[in-house]
């Protein structure tokens, strides 16, 4: 089957060239013609691991192709997939709705006969409406209207697509619903389900999803405050609580609290919908509101065991994207407690296995940024782990106290046990553990 993907950004890009993996001709577009380019060679513009060999498989086999001309891609397909990059700074709902529908405009003109067009991306509920209005001042062809939120994490993005939990499908026509069951077929054959509904009900059940998945994060890391106050070690209730049939394990890890664009996105366009139909939104306000007090409470921590004063202190910073397995620092709570740090004069080492280019873009020369994990502690007076890279988990605590002038470990992300720390002479903070050491 012949698709059009508009957008060559993280969604566009996976969404493309996983739908060429299993046998669709795709064609990615975007107007940036120097990423084109780059695009067709084989060079993608993201990290994300497994992508770029397929991308660059499916090229060599000629399922794959990229192009900055919508018409000619609009034209040539039956299925116009819509994964253009999200709208970043917005005060209203026409705020985010105003570019989709100005390029669903242009692909109604570019028409020359049927067309489905499939919004995945993550927009406001009534949207596909909007589509379908536009759509029919637009053009004379028949359409319909599809909406396909996806469901991918950075890092684990490709196998999301590949083997997805579920695929939502919002859609109107019997015969639309049998083609997205058919594209859809080859990822699903584990049993998964595929969940037919309407319009809206597709649109808001990304955001559901995003609230609940914060909302856990939120409440466990006020648990952790509870357990800190109390002397009782999150850990082992967080043991207990997860094994709860009906509670689970997922998303219950104390910390430094969530970050990128999509999750803290989500909850505050859910507090805009809630605004717009003037109903209380209380719950996801606070879920925000937890998570940002995170990364205060942690830098309270790491100013209170130098006495108030870290002025000149040398600290290292293990992790800076906001999750593993990314290079994506974009409003990391590492960011945020950098920044803080540098504030108070503090003097910066970072290490990150993959986000050190994107450190030096945005800070320059006020940090250092490492290109080894453990050199980067000679001399260090503190050590702050903020992103839960594998790399980090079981590291050589030998080496590192005979590196480190100060034995303290700021752990942001508890990949540490408090014993194991005491016995090689470390001073040790942790998220609802009591300080050892």
């Amino acid at each position: 089957m012949k698709m059009t993907v508009i957008g060559t950004g993280y969604q566009g890009l996976v969404v493309g060239t996983c739908f060429a993996e299993s046998g669709h001709i795709v064609t990615c577009v975007d107007w940036d013609k120097e990423r084109i380019e780059l695009l067709k060679q084989g060079e993608i513009p993201i990290y994300e691991p497994g992508l770029s060999e397929l991308v660059s498989r499916n090229i060599e086999e000629e399922r794959l192709f990229f192009s900055d001309s919508l018409e000619e891609a609009v034209q040539n397909c039956l299925l116009v997939f819509l994964c253009m990059d999200p709208v970043l700074s917005y005060s209203t709902i026409d705020d985010i709705t105003r570019p989709v529908l100005d390029i669903v405009k242009v692909i109604a003109r570019m028409m020359t006969g049927y067309r489905i067009i499939v919004n995945k991306m993550t927009l406001p509920p009534g949207t596909a409406d909007k589509i379908k209005e536009v759509l029919k001042e637009n053009t004379q062809h028949p359409f319909d209207v599809v909406v396909n939120p996806d469901f991918l994490k950075q890092g684990t993005a490709v196998d999301d697509f590949l083997r997805p939990d579920r695929v939502v499908v919002g859609c109107e026509d019997v015969r639309v619903q049998e083609i997205m069951k058919e594209i859809y077929s080859p990822f699903l054959r584990t049993g998964k389900p595929l969940l037919l509904m309407g319009l809206r009900s597709a649109e808001l059940s990304k955001y559901a999803t995003a609230v609940m998945l914060a909302g856990r994060i939120s409440i466990i890391n006020q648990i952790a405050d509870l357990c800190a106050v109390w002397g009782a070690n999150i850990s082992e209730v967080r043991e207990a609580v997860g094994a709860d049939s009906r509670i689970g394990q997922t998303f219950l890890f104390p910390g430094i609290g969530y970050g990128g664009i999509w999750l803290p996105r989500d909850l505050d366009l859910c507090i805009l919908f809630a605004k717009e139909k003037d109903i209380s939104y209380y719950l996801f306000d606070a879920i925000q509101k937890v998570n940002k007090e995170r990364c205060e409470k942690f830098l309270s921590m790491i100013v209170e065991h130098y006495g108030g004063n870290i002025e000149n202190k040398i600290l290292t910073i293990w992790g800076a994207s906001f999750k593993a397995r990314t290079d994506d620092i974009r409003e990391a709570p590492s960011i945020f407690i950098i920044e803080e740090l540098l504030r108070k004069r503090a003097k910066l080492r970072i290490f990150d296995p993959l986000a050190g280019p994107k450190l030096k873009e945005k800070f320059g020369n006020q940090i250092e940024v490492a290109s080894k994990q453990y050199p980067v502690l000679e001399g260090s007076e503190g050590l702050l782990v903020l992103t839960e890279w594998n790399e980090f988990r079981r590291p050589d605590y030998e080496r590192m106290a005979q590196l480190m002038k100060e034995k303290v470990i700021f752990d942001g992300r508890n990949l540490y046990t408090p014993k194991t720390m005491v016995s090689y002479g470390f001073r040790y903070y942790s998220i609802g553990r009591p300080p050892v050491g």
